[in-house]
């Protein structure tokens, strides 16, 4: 075997293991989203569908509410304590949250409390989704060779098209082998069960992880305060990172777990018609994410970044637009493929470029803070806020006005972050960082 293919294998490995337990944390959300008029009428019953439904979509949102205290402490943790070990801590409070979901008795056992125990679930899991984006995108930006960060970073957003992908094709499956009514009823937590039987392995895979060389060679790992300190004193970097991050998590979470509620609920379409969409979505995804993160280490970061960042708010209010005036499978497949396209684009330039910017010394807290401030802000709530918007406007398309307020979050993002890098380091008199 050469020496090129002992690399390769090496780097698959090292990707695999690392992104391992992002596709667990992935997979959950998910199918949170997916299943939410099903968990709705377990959790939340009512005489009001739509009040339901919302508060079940409120459910999902608030779990992004605790990302940003997820990105504070364990961040701080990873950047003190090492990368490894903080992707093993994520997991196992991932895999805690995921447990509470699936074996939780509904509203017609527990009463009351039934729906508090779902929300504690959905709280400690956006406690240790927090941090594991940033923990896995700092990880293989620290690993990846001279000039392929770009496409190495790629599969931390790749790995989320896995579960995208499996949890669609489980959702398909289900579909076909039950009875709708018993979807609702039960089968909705086959999924989740699934997921808790899948931490052992994850578990196995990531304890083989080695430190980053990067980490290993500082001679000084900051403490809790002083990283605290830092990312203060950075809060101008760090809110451009957010509204960079604002673009991608808005749309991942429109083509993803809203698909499936949007093509039910408003363009009255079949369960397995919604969840073959997705189902393309994810494998759409999954193909432009590592070949425009290879493309951004070529052609540099920024032109796509702004690039897309204007296809987006030319094109996204037009193409629901059009879909939701004549809503056809094919036509859903067609606009949803469209905006997969300009996801993947932006976001496979987006996350590499993200970790290259932040000061090394908190780079998995800064990282993690501004992912998690837009996900909690903006990208977690999208399947409420846009089930408002129609409710409130009447018009389907109203979405695309999400999106398109979206990447002008991203577009101001990319612009204002050049300047604030040059003045950090000008302030700390360091070598600019490789950012393309």
């Amino acid at each position: 075997m050469t020496s090129a293919s002992k690399t390769s294998q090496s780097g698959a490995k090292t990707i695999f293991s690392v992104t391992s337990g992002n596709f667990l944390e992935m997979y959950d959300f998910m199918v949170f989203g997916y299943y939410a008029s099903a968990i709705s009428k377990t959790f939340f019953p009512g005489d009001d569908p739509f009040a339901s439904l919302m508060l079940t979509l409120m459910t999902f949102g608030a779990g992004f509410l605790m990302r940003p205290l997820g990105a504070i402490v364990l961040g701080a943790y990873i950047d003190h304590h090492g990368r490894r070990k903080g992707l093993l801590v994520t997991l196992g409070l991932m895999a805690v949250g995921t447990l509470t979901i699936a074996c939780v008795p509904g509203y017609a056992t527990l009463g009351a409390a039934a729906p508090i125990l779902i929300l504690l679930g959905r709280l400690l899991q956006g406690f240790s989704a927090g941090v594991e984006l940033g923990g896995v995108s700092v990880y293989l930006s620290e690993v990846a060779p001279k000039g392929r960060k770009g496409f190495y970073v790629s599969w931390q957003s790749g790995s989320q098209q896995v579960a995208v992908i499996f949890a669609a094709l489980l959702g398909l499956l289900l579909n076909h082998v039950l009875e709708k009514d018993q979807v609702t009823e039960w089968g909705w937590r086959i999924p989740f069960v699934i997921g808790c039987m899948i931490v052992p392995f994850l578990f196995w895979v990531r304890r083989m992880l080695e430190e980053t060389e990067a980490f290993s060679q500082r001679k000084h790992h900051p403490s809790m305060s002083e990283i605290m300190r830092s990312v203060a004193s950075n809060w101008a970097l760090v809110l451009a990172g957010m509204l960079m991050v604002v673009t991608t998590t808005v749309m991942f979470y429109m083509i993803t777990a809203f698909t499936p509620t949007f093509g039910k609920t408003v363009l009255m379409m079949s369960d397995k018609a919604s969840f073959l969409v997705t189902l393309c979505v994810g494998i759409s995804n999954l193909f432009w994410l590592p070949v425009m993160g290879a493309l951004s280490d070529r052609v540099g970061r920024r032109p796509l970044l702004i690039l897309f960042t204007i296809l987006i708010v030319l094109t996204a209010w037009p193409v629901l637009h059009w879909l939701v005036g004549s809503p056809t499978l094919m036509h859903l497949l067609e606009a949803e493929l469209w905006l997969s396209f300009l996801y993947a684009s932006y976001n496979g330039a987006m996350v590499v470029y993200l970790a290259e910017v932040m000061p090394v010394e908190v780079r998995a807290s800064g990282f993690s803070m501004a992912y998690s401030l837009a996900t909690a802000l903006f990208g977690g709530f999208t399947p409420a806020v846009s089930s408002y918007l129609i409710h409130a406007t009447g018009d389907k398309a109203m979405p695309g006005v999400w999106l398109t307020f979206s990447a002008i979050c991203g577009l101001i993002g990319t612009l204002v972050i050049k300047r604030l890098i040059k003045q950090y380091h000008a302030r700390h008199a360091t070598a600019p960082v490789t950012a393309m």
